[in-house]
């Protein structure tokens, strides 16, 4: 269902995040596409899949598939062309030695490092948009709920 703009009214929630995260990740993209030309690795959309769900101490690929809302065999895919560019290895799973975890090589944590800088660059965009004290609300708002929704603290670990 979508909302008469000229009524005032604003969309619901889902198609605001949804055309936010349109917004955002085709922003990224574009600009990690650059930086990927000067380094010689490939960028797909589907890549941030990955990256956006990894964790500093590696993950499952169940775990990557589940999170991205992606089927095993299509992440299993994103995955091995990522460790075909060097930017993640497989390693065996110290808690579960028949699992394995997917993790970051330094070429990969290198390209976390960028995304994460291009990140800082839209978020201050989006900031100086809305006002620097709006922004951070929204932000803390959010973040707020999807603890509530998660019934635990998400916050961002070092990856």
């Amino acid at each position: 269902m979508s909302v008469d703009a000229s009524q005032g009214g604003r969309q619901p929630i889902g198609q605001l995040l949804g055309h936010h995260m349109r917004f955002f990740r085709e922003r990224l993209l574009a600009a990690a596409e650059e930086e990927a030309v000067r380094s010689g690795v490939p960028l797909r959309m589907a890549h941030l899949h990955v990256f956006g769900n990894i964790r500093a101490e590696g993950t499952r690929l169940t775990d990557l598939a589940a999170w991205a809302g992606m089927g095993l065999p299509a992440m299993a895919e994103l995955v091995d062309e990522l460790q075909d560019h060097g930017l993640l290895v497989r390693r065996p799973d110290p808690g579960d030695r028949r699992a394995k975890l997917v993790t970051l090589t330094p070429a990969g944590w290198d390209a976390i490092r960028t995304g994460r800088a291009i990140i800082a660059g839209i978020e201050a965009d989006y900031a100086r948009r809305l006002g620097r004290e709006r922004y951070e609300q929204m932000c803390w708002s959010l973040q707020d709920l999807l603890e509530d929704l998660a019934g635990e603290p998400m916050r961002r670990d070092d990856t």
